[in-house]
């Protein structure tokens, strides 16, 4: 159960939570009990552990609680349970936000094997000569250690070492021996007697076979005994072995039909089967029942499957003499009555649902009895009470569910928290409506509640009261009722709070301010405000050294006072009370306070190195426990250097340090230092602390790494302009930096510039020729690191040449070009082409991003005077124009003479054939790719496009157009996916052609002026 303290919890809070809970046990006597508990919650909850009846006595002989840290388990131990450790704990995680609770049962089964031996002096016997060596091992294996030595030198033992480690192999195998027959053994004790008196030896143990036989040995040497002690002997043995009775006896279950039951007992001693009856039958383990026995041979069950009307009846277990019985409840479908009713000469139609048969009924009966057959479920009578007619149908009719419920007025009104003093009553009432029976269950804080006692509960038709006598403050908590019939459950919630005084304050006591003039502190509230507001602190005072103390009065629900009226020099106590409208707290004395003397601090702990470079160490301290009775204003630093006796102040006398960690910046590279810090309060200086371990002024040993979160790969340059790159990095010692071009070291021309932490590499005046790869190598004692960078220099293009046009298809024109003069040198240059025509006198762009030097244009219209520009472009720009002639198709104006031929047979049908192939393509990541090519065929052939043999004529990430013979592809935005080969394949009835390029897609570029 777990109760949250506040409505809304801050973020990243939480209230405790079992993540697993103790299991209840059932445990022999005198063997060891754990329960383990694992909990969250956020902050860490407190573990503490209750039972129900006394308090828990935390000893190593009794009880413990440990917490594993590897595991995260919370325990509570007991190493050897008794009878009086029989109880219900509860294990509780508490923090600030919330409580959870876990309630768990410890069983103890009572009763060992106990054997008495009796030895009397009636009787003498002869027992048989024993070899001297083995009488002397015998006798040490039996004896106290004490007694050794004296052992030794009466049989002339010399090797004292040799015959202990003899002694521990002899003792080693004996309980090997033991072992085998028995798995503990306790209460074995020397004694002592005197002539002519009884020696009675008693002994507990657990035998792993109860039909052991046991002997009797005297010094190594087996002795007769009697088991009757009438019997004439020295010796007597007497065996008690406990009676085995059951613990937990079964109950009575009840179980619908082709469901699976259990009958489970508990039995006080170890058995390795029991007898199961079933209607005075002996059972046996089949698919019908399963018998199972627990591993510590206690718990005993019996499964009966797939119950039937049949399998009812008494069901027994039988341990030896003991049994128990219960009964076996098979509930078929309950019997229904219905009477359904009709007026006179009115027809009505009956429908009755059946999860066997479907059924309608029609007829005009006044009153219809209806009677379900219990046996067989499927057979129901129907019977007109006025003729006295009897039909026969088969069905089984609907049950109507009516679960427990409570009104909504008497549940709002019951959740309204009840409040009550320490040791009144409190009363709990609500009505509830719902089929019969049903039980009623009440709890508190999750424990249900059991008449007797304090506590009363009265169930009545439709409502239960419940009635709690003699309250006290632990008993606030949540209460709940719960209500179950066989239609389903419902619960209601509701809080108790009982009012108490509440608990003292709690310290420790915060010393705000100790002067020659006033005494000022603070407190923390009580754990427990008993319920209520607090309204007042009570304070009296006491000078140490008189009996009297002086009043102070009330002053208010602030847990904070200062006290002006203090004499210089004099120590103070005081007592605090808590006042809230149930009364006054028992009080909380505090420690005796000095006014205005002056007490110095004590020694903070040795200043502790946190890091250390060659012009700064860090240091930082744990304040003093003892802080002089006020609190720490500072602190005061001191260095020296290693062979030195003198030390030098690190802060200045009027500025001390606030802090507990302070960065020393004046050192010098290389040397060795010590340092010591003493704590300031009002009264002035402590003693100084003890010094700190020596440290040198140095960087730590560092691998060379960059510390540029992103540095570019390549770089563009406009030729004649200067480049420039810059590299941070950290290194320690101060690496050796090289930079080389190409894999050899830079020219002179380029100008490396290295500083602490960053190099950088300048290139005056770029040239085409300085394009290459670019690497820098940081490298110390530590290992090395490298980093490479490409830098192209390039400029504006030069224009292409001529520009030639030729109409290949009809209606279109194929524009070509001779490459500009730094194609070859620019892998990265393309060509723009813009057109205008005689209807427009403005130019237009056509085409962009054309890796080629070839380009066609469609819609070409007839009687229209068209011109071209072509310019080269790259990532300084474009270039200067290419401009071509006009061109023009001229319309020709002719007399329309119909002449009709004479019909001759004409084929014009021709397979597909590329009159324009594709080229090669090579476009940069991110930029347009336009493919095209020229087909012709009759008739006009399929056109598909491929990459990789797969069709690109449905991916919607191409635009493929087919204008007249002239098919074309293009790509938005190149990307790596897109490298590949490309196919145009051109199909008719005529025959079938192709036409392929590969793509090729470089990376991006940044550019830099």
């Amino acid at each position: 159960m777990i109760t949250q303290f506040m409505e809304e919890l801050p973020e990243g809070m939480s209230t405790p939570d079992f993540t697993r809970k103790p299991i209840a046990l059932t445990i022999q006597e005198g063997k060891s009990a754990v329960f383990k508990a694992k909990v969250v919650g956020t902050p860490t909850p407190t573990i503490t552990w209750s039972r129900a009846n006394g308090e828990i006595h935390f000893h190593p002989d009794l009880c413990l609680q440990k917490y594993d840290q590897s595991s995260q388990e919370h325990t509570l131990e007991f190493p050897k349970v008794a009878p009086e450790d029989a109880d219900t704990y509860k294990c509780f995680a508490t923090n600030e936000y919330g409580r959870a609770i876990c309630t768990v049962v410890l069983n103890v089964i009572e009763g060992r094997i106990n054997i008495i031996i009796c030895l009397n002096h009636t009787t003498p016997y002869f027992k048989p000569v024993m070899e001297p060596e083995e009488k002397v091992w015998e006798i040490l294996l039996s004896a106290d250690k004490k007694d050794y030595e004296r052992i030794c030198a009466e049989y002339g033992i010399t090797d004292f070492r040799g015959m202990l480690k003899k002694l521990k192999e002899l003792k080693r195998e004996r309980e090997e021996e033991i072992a085998e027959f028995v798995t503990h053994i306790s209460t074995l004790k020397h004694i002592e007697v005197s002539d002519n008196d009884y020696a009675t030896i008693e002994l507990d143990m657990d035998l792993k076979d109860p039909s052991s036989k046991i002997f009797l040995y005297k010094d190594g040497v087996m002795v007769p005994f009697s088991i009757e002690e009438g019997e004439a002997m020295k010796h007597n043995l007497k065996q008690v072995v406990p009676e085995v009775d059951f613990a937990v006896k079964i109950h009575e279950v009840k179980a619908e039909e082709r469901e699976d039951v259990l009958f489970q007992c508990v039995l006080t001693a170890p058995m390795n089967e029991i007898k199961w009856y079933g209607k005075n039958a002996l059972l046996s383990y089949s698919e019908k029942h399963n018998i199972t026995v627990s591993e510590d041979k206690l718990i005993h069950k019996l499964i009966v499957r797939d119950c039937l009307p049949l399998d009812a009846g008494i069901y027994a277990a039988v341990a030896g003499i003991k049994s128990c019985n219960a009964w076996l409840i098979v509930e078929g479908k309950k019997i229904i009555m219905f009477l359904l009713y009709n007026m006179p000469d009115t027809y009505i139609k009956v429908e009755l649902s059946c999860r066997y048969f479907p059924l309608a009924l029609s007829n005009s009966y006044r009153a219809c009895i209806i009677y379900l057959d219990k046996v067989n479920m499927r057979r129901y009578t129907m019977e007109n009470t006025v003729s006295h007619c009897l039909n026969i149908c088969h069905c089984v009719l609907p049950i109507i569910l009516d679960p427990p419920r409570f009104d909504k007025e008497e549940l709002e009104e019951f959740q309204k928290p009840v409040t009550v003093k320490k040791g009144h009553k409190a009363t709990f009432k609500i009505v509830y409506t719902g089929r019969e029976p049903i039980k009623v269950q009440w709890y508190l804080e999750g424990e249900e509640l059991l008449e007797g006692g304090n506590i009363k509960i009265e169930v009545s038709e439709g409502y239960s009261r419940l009635l709690l006598n003699k309250m006290q403050r632990k008993d606030s908590g949540e209460v709940k009722i719960k209500l179950k019939n066989e239609f389903g459950t419902v619960e209601a919630l509701t809080q108790l709070v009982v009012l108490d005084k509440p608990t003292p304050p709690m310290g420790p006591l915060e010393i705000v301010e100790a002067t020659s003039s006033a005494i000022e502190f603070k407190w923390r509230p009580p754990k427990d405000s008993g319920g209520c507001k607090i309204g007042n602190y009570i304070l009296e005072r006491q000078q140490v050294g008189r009996n009297t103390w002086k009043k102070l009065g009330p002053i208010g629900p602030e847990a904070k006072y200062k006290d002006p009226d203090v004499n210089h020099g004099k120590r103070y106590c005081y007592r605090i009370r808590v006042e809230t409208e149930m009364g006054t707290s028992e009080l909380m004395e505090t420690e005796d306070i000095q006014a205005g003397t002056k007490a110095y601090p004590g020694s903070p702990s040795a200043p502790k190195v946190v890091s250390a470079c060659k012009n700064c160490i860090t240091l930082s301290w744990t304040p003093p426990s003892d802080t002089g009775g006020t609190n720490i204003l500072g602190y005061n630093l001191e260095k020296r250097k290693k062979g030195s006796n003198l030390w030098g102040p690190v802060n200045r006398p009027d500025e001390m340090i606030r802090a507990k960690e302070f960065a020393v910046k004046d050192v010098v590279g290389g040397m060795e230092y010590e340092f010591r810090v003493s704590a300031i309060n009002s009264s002035g200086a402590g003693e100084f602390s003890s010094p700190s371990e020596f440290v040198f002024a140095r960087d730590p040993k560092m691998r060379p790494r960059f510390t540029d979160s992103k540095i570019k790969s390549f770089m563009i340059v406009r030729a004649g302009n200067s480049a420039r790159f810059n590299i941070n990095f950290v290194a320690s010692p101060w690496p050796d930096v090289t930079w080389l071009k190409d894999g050899v070291p830079v020219s002179k021309k380029v100008t490396i510039s290295n500083a602490e932490g960053t190099s950088q590499l300048l290139i005056p005046s770029a040239e085409r020729s300085d394009t290459g790869i670019y690497t820098i190598i940081v490298k110390n004692v530590v290992g090395q690191e490298t980093f490479s960078i490409e830098i192209r220099v390039t400029d504006e293009p030069k224009p292409p040449g001529p520009v030639e046009l030729d109409e290949n298809v009809p209606g279109t024109v194929t524009i070509s070009w001779t490459p500009s003069p730094d194609e070859k040198r620019d892998d990265r240059l393309h060509y723009m082409v813009t057109k205008r025509d005689s209807n427009k006198t403005k130019w237009h762009t056509i085409a962009d991003r054309i890796f080629n030097n070839k380009f066609t244009v469609c819609n070409i219209m007839p009687g229209r005077e068209y011109q071209f520009r072509v310019y080269a472009k790259n990532d300084m720009g474009s270039s200067n124009p290419s401009e071509s002639t006009k061109w023009m198709i001229t319309t020709k104006k002719e007399k329309l003479t119909v002449n009709v031929p004479k019909p001759k047979p004409c084929n014009l049908q021709c397979p597909p054939k590329f009159i324009v192939p594709l080229k090669m393509h090579t476009a940069p990541e991110g930029y347009e790719c336009y493919m095209s090519c020229a087909v012709k065929g009759d008739p006009t052939p399929h056109v598909t496009w491929l990459r990789d043999n797969i069709s690109l004529n449905t991916n919607t990430n191409y635009f493929i157009s087919n204008t007249c013979g002239v098919c074309s592809l293009l790509i938005l935005r190149v990307g790596p996916k897109d490298t590949g080969e490309y196919k145009v394949v051109a199909e008719s009835n005529m025959g079938r052609a192709e036409c392929a390029t590969k793509l090729t897609v470089r990376g991006k570029s940044l550019l830099e002026h």
